[in-house]
């Protein structure tokens, strides 16, 4: 199973299904941004809209984008909002947007499913606004070093989804080389998480003036 029908298949469930990886995620991209405020958010793979409703507080604008197309209806279902635009969009092409048109980018538990990371750094560069900010919160490194993929469940069997990993100095280096610098980076971990490697890692890039 593809990416895309794999994600259109958890959408049904996704919500409700336990996920301590979403949850906190969506817990540290309130705790990052939520006093933040911004006029146009770009937010690359949107899923069923778990941050796109902080998304729509803080900005005046916001542009969510996924792959999947069930992703995207379970959002607009739960999000009615003339600030929000939903669209269906491969983040591995260009990106629809106009180039210097976003202050803020918002990017979650998205990169482990992209091979080349090349593209996504130079599309939000291309993106962003001078002095506009990129936030990435991904599954930690660490963690897939062991194995672990986004994954759900059908019946009696386990639907792994197909992931690349990432290591810490791509994700810098990769900025680095799209003229973003480091804002911050922090790893994370769920209360559940006890003597545990780190969950989630997250950065905030901001595109050089």
């Amino acid at each position: 199973m593809n990416i895309q029908d794999a994600y259109t298949d958890w959408s049904i469930t996704y919500d409700s299904d336990r996920n301590l990886t979403r949850d906190l995620d969506q817990l540290v991209t309130k705790e990052t941004l939520n006093r933040r405020r911004y006029h146009t958010v770009l937010e690359v793979g949107c899923g069923t809209g778990k941050n796109t409703l902080l998304l729509a507080q803080l900005g005046q604008r916001v542009c969510a984008l996924d792959l999947s197309v069930g992703m995207l209806e379970q959002a607009k279902g739960k999000i009615k909002s003339e600030r929000v635009l939903f669209a269906v969009a491969d983040l591995t092409k260009d990106w629809p947007c106009k180039t210097e048109s976003v202050d803020l980018i918002v990017c979650n538990l998205v990169l482990e499913h992209v091979r080349d990371l090349s593209l996504i750094f130079s599309e939000a560069h291309r993106s962003l606004a001078a002095g506009g900010q990129f936030f990435i919160c991904e599954l930690h490194p660490f963690r897939q070093y062991q194995g672990t993929k986004a994954n759900f469940q059908r019946g009696q069997d386990t639907i792994e989804i197909q992931a690349f990993v990432h290591h810490l100095s791509d994700f810098t280096e990769g900025a680095a080389q799209n003229g973003l610098s480091v804002q911050s980076f922090r790893e994370w971990w769920h209360e559940a998480d006890q003597n545990k490697l780190p969950r989630l890692v997250s950065f905030m890039f901001k595109k050089q003036i």
